[in-house]
């Protein structure tokens, strides 16, 4: 694998925590500008992936390449390209928003200008807020602060554990955005641990889905990929008989007692699909994907425990 292809590339890393092979022969990569689910079960080893990605612990094993450059053998190259939040933001709760950047901007290997400052706060929408204490931010302003601390530096990948924890709705709708933000406008790549398999279907454009300590699969979410994949599509639509006629050249069809089920390669479709329908008076109630990320991730993670036992 070109490992300066990817900006992050995960080499059949191994990792014995005492007598337990807790990660075996772990291998992904992450491409450029996109959004990845990092899916499993408590214990499948995401959090100890995690640590040896940002380097707070090391493989027995492997290789970690950031941007081409290896953790193990040029480790300060390796991690100026990388951003991490593992848990909850490592904040100074008494100083502003504004002296918590600065502070954390000492640490970086390059000075930090005055313009990025300003930047990254108009970034996580926080100018109302950057000039006071932060034991006084809400917990989704202290998510937000943290993710500006960890890309004043400009990382080309972000590492987010957990990030919606103790969120309300409302935050969490507001990081999603701001993380789709990043991921269109500074071209972030980014991993985000997460046990809301609801959350990681509607922020990430693919998922890596571990068990065991090792890559089960990787599904892709709303991207192209979708247009060459198998799907079945329920209908609920009225009449339901001409639904089927005029669908009938997408793909096999069939009825059933929630409506109209579509098999095909049918996600580019779907526009088409939708129009075909209204224009010719057949109205829709509703419309899904029979098989969402909470299916396939049961389906991959117990089929894998299943095989174990």
């Amino acid at each position: 694998m070109a490992t300066e292809t990817f900006p992050l590339v995960v080499e059949k890393v191994n990792k014995h925590l005492g007598s337990t092979h807790v990660i075996k022969d772990m291998s992904f990569s992450l491409e450029r500008g996109m959004i990845y689910g990092f899916l499993g079960p408590n214990g499948s080893g995401k959090t100890t992936t995690i640590r040896m990605i940002v380097s707070l612990i090391a493989p027995n094993s492997g290789e970690v390449y950031i941007e081409g450059s290896s953790i193990k053998t040029e480790r300060e190259k390796a991690l100026k390209h990388i951003g991490a939040i593992v848990e909850n933001p490592d904040l100074y709760l008494y100083l502003t928003g504004m002296q918590n950047l600065r502070q954390f901007a000492q640490m970086s290997a390059e000075p930090i200008s005055e313009e990025r400052f300003e930047e990254v706060i108009r970034l996580v929408e926080l100018e109302h807020a950057i000039h006071k204490k932060v034991k006084k931010y809400s917990l989704g302003m202290k998510q937000r602060l943290g993710i500006a601390v960890s890309i004043l530096h400009r990382p080309s990948v972000l590492i987010l554990d957990e990030p919606t924890n103790g969120l309300d709705p409302k935050g969490i709708r507001d990081l999603r955005d701001y993380l789709r933000k990043l991921a269109r406008d500074e071209g972030v790549t980014l991993l985000v641990s997460s046990h809301q398999l609801n959350e990681i279907e509607v922020l990430c454009d693919r998922a890596i889905v571990i068990n065991d300590g090792t890559v089960v699969d990787e599904l892709h979410m709303g991207t192209n990929k979708q247009s060459h994949e198998q799907m079945t599509i329920t209908i609920e639509a009225e009449p339901v008989e001409k639904a089927a006629t005029l669908l009938q050249p997408l793909g096999a069809t069939k009825q059933t007692e929630r409506g109209l089920e579509i098999e095909g390669q049918l996600y580019d479709a779907i526009p088409q699909l939708v129009r075909t329908l209204t224009e010719n008076d057949v109205s829709i109630y509703a419309i899904s994907y029979q098989k969402r990320l909470e299916d396939a991730y049961f389906s991959l993670t117990e089929e894998k425990r299943g095989d174990a036992t």
